[in-house]
């Protein structure tokens, strides 16, 4: 059926889009997807809301773990939508860290990994220029309403919206955020791992995207209160540059609000990165080498676990 739906480039055009050009497109619009929701999400939860009168007042937000589940939720259907948009021409990486560990233990190639990373940090940026445009005017509403520390007129409450930033309780340290996201990561890239591992109970029926999607939503419900869980360097960089163009000034590059934290803009690059590999590396090592030791001596399952189910196709 797809293939009878007609190009809306000449064929000649598209032949360059069948390769490494065609995978970072995907990419870039993936990650537009993700961004564009899941920061799209922050933004109702933050300022179109309350700003609409759909709360108790202008600036109210965040009164029960209620708040939470909806950005939760809102950022596992950006991820389960994102892949499905993209999953089938790139493999939706739409993240650095799941680049990176794919390059270290699934065979990636290596030279595809600096244009996959650049198109999903464009993707990243140009999604919360989106979400931006959308919701400037509620945005801007929150801003002038609340009382506090601002930067240049925006609040930390706005640049959330954005971007990422640790927990008062870390007192402006660095190794606590950055340890939260390097296991956030890690936790992210093993089920990912796990669920399109075919020689594991992988996900069946095109159902993968769903299930990395509440993947996500339980990594923020368990990880996320402590650095905001971005575990992605690009959906954390991309609108990080975004908001130091539109404004946001120190609290995006380098990171910093007098007295709460400073430079903090590393964080949640460095922490996934490395998280991503450890991720996968914890993986193989104690799932998918016994795996693979398996399967060289065509062990059946043990007792009690569930066997495939042949049909006469098989046989």
């Amino acid at each position: 059926m797809a293939v009878e739906i007609p190009p809306l480039l000449k064929p000649s055009r598209l032949r360059r889009r069948g390769g490494l050009l065609g995978e970072c497109i995907s990419e870039f619009l993936g990650t537009f997807v993700l961004i564009s929701f899941g920061c799209g999400v922050v933004a109702m939860t933050v300022a179109a809301l309350p700003g609409s009168g759909r709360t108790e007042g202008p600036t109210t937000f965040f009164l029960g773990a209620g708040d939470w589940l909806l950005i939760t939720w809102g950022w596992a259907m950006a991820v389960t939508f994102a892949i499905y948009v993209a999953g089938g021409v790139s493999g939706a990486h739409i993240n650095p860290a799941v680049t990176l560990a794919f390059a270290v233990r699934r065979g990636f190639p290596w030279v595809k990994v600096v244009p996959y990373v650049a198109s999903q940090l464009a993707g990243a940026f140009v999604g919360a220029a989106l979400v931006y445009g959308v919701y400037h005017d509620a945005i801007n509403t929150f801003d002038d309403v609340v009382k506090g520390p601002k930067t240049n007129g925006h609040t930390l409450a706005t640049f959330s919206i954005f971007g990422t930033f640790p927990a008062p309780y870390f007192h402006g340290g660095n190794w606590g955020p950055l340890v939260d996201q390097i296991v956030g990561t890690a936790f992210l890239v093993m089920f990912v791992v796990a669920v399109i591992d075919l020689r594991n109970t992988a996900v069946k029926a095109n159902l993968g995207p769903l299930v990395i999607g509440f993947v996500v939503a339980a990594i923020g419900m368990s990880y996320g209160a402590n650095a905001g869980y971005a575990i992605n360097p690009a959906r954390d960089f991309g609108p990080r540059l975004f908001t130091y163009a539109a404004g946001w000034q120190d609290l995006a590059m380098p990171g910093t609000l007098a007295g709460a934290f400073s430079d903090y803009w590393w964080i949640p690059i460095v922490g996934p990165l490395i998280g991503g590999v450890i991720g996968v590396l914890v993986y193989d090592l104690f799932i998918g080498d016994v795996l693979y030791a398996r399967a060289l001596r065509a062990e059946p399952p043990e007792p009690g676990r569930t066997r495939p189910v042949t049909t006469t196709d098989d046989e």
